[in-house]
């Protein structure tokens, strides 16, 4: 009992990974500079994109919105309660199959919530009784005819893999390098929550990300090869955040994560709050994806929790 007491205080007191769940590198994807999206991301592609609105929530206004911005002070902007939503994104790639970027919320934290993942602390924090339920992720793949080839995941919070229980044993599951491995004293709280939605799961790839040439990312991916989906490396939220830009036949479509949770914040060029790890790196970040969206003004932007 001892021992357990020192390993716990140590682990609140240093913080501990998000995840003890297994990793590896990726073999999927092909590293590209930054260029080389560009002289592609205006030209039709052919992925289809859904995003699907899995739950309503509300959540503090101070950690998606630096409240402390300049802007965000002269707008008047205070903390308290601001509504969103959780969502996952479903590509069809003609060739690869379907994939989702991120995973929405679980079956059974709507239909018995005590069996859910999110149990404990994480549920009291979660606030469920302020969580609407629209289309969990069980019930949406239940109506698929087409099984799911993988998940692409923003980062590991638990807003973004509440739905993992609910993924098919063995899907591969992929995300930015050493996002698991990130060290906080907040996953002493929520690291349990997160192993059990992971458990059973595939190991996670890990995005193998070399530096881009051109400066623009931290670095840049052609998951594919073919120059349909793209992943870019944003960190500052987390230290693994990804962005994804989707080519579909309407144009371009670029898939925030938690680099902008909110349409306030993008419009206003605010970065996000309290709720990132690394509030200088999160600004750079939001930044190079708002100079991205500007120089290609028919990008269609969708936000970490709102549209």
């Amino acid at each position: 009992m001892r021992n357990l007491l020192v390993t716990t205080l140590v682990a609140l007191l240093t913080g501990c990974a998000v995840s003890t769940h297994a990793t590896q590198k990726s073999t999927l994807g092909v590293s590209r500079s930054s260029a080389e999206l560009l002289a592609v991301i205006d030209q039709p592609g052919p992925v289809s994109l859904e995003t699907v609105a899995s739950s309503d929530w509300q959540v503090d206004r101070s950690g998606l919105i630096n409240l402390q911005h300049p802007r965000a002070k002269e707008a008047g902007l205070t903390d308290g309660p601001e509504k969103i939503q959780v969502y996952f994104h479903v590509l069809r790639h003609p060739e690869r199959g379907t994939f989702i970027v991120d995973t929405g919320v679980e079956k059974a934290l709507r239909d018995n919530p005590k069996e859910s993942a999110m149990s404990g602390l994480v549920a009291s924090a979660m606030k469920l009784e302020t969580m609407k339920f629209l289309v969990p992720l069980g019930d949406w793949l239940a109506r698929q005819q087409e099984p799911l080839q993988g998940v692409f995941i923003t980062h590991l919070h638990f807003d973004h893999i509440t739905g993992m229980p609910d993924v098919p044993a063995g899907t591969a599951i992929y995300s930015g390098p050493g996002e698991a491995a990130s060290s906080a004293f907040i996953h002493a709280f929520v690291r349990g929550s997160t192993d059990r939605a992971l458990q059973g799961k595939a190991a996670i790839s890990e995005w193998a990300f070399e530096a881009d040439s051109t400066g623009r990312f931290a670095g840049v991916l052609d998951i594919f090869g073919d120059g349909s989906v793209w992943a870019l490396w944003v960190p500052g939220h987390t230290p693994g955040s990804t962005a994804y830009v989707v080519r579909t036949p309407e144009g371009p479509v670029l898939l925030t994560g938690d680099a902008s949770h909110t349409r306030w914040g993008w419009e206003h060029d605010v970065e996000p709050g309290t709720f990132s790890g690394d509030l200088s790196k999160s600004a750079e970040s939001f930044g190079r994806l708002r100079k991205l969206a500007a120089e290609h003004p028919a990008m269609d932007v969708r936000f970490g929790h709102q549209r």
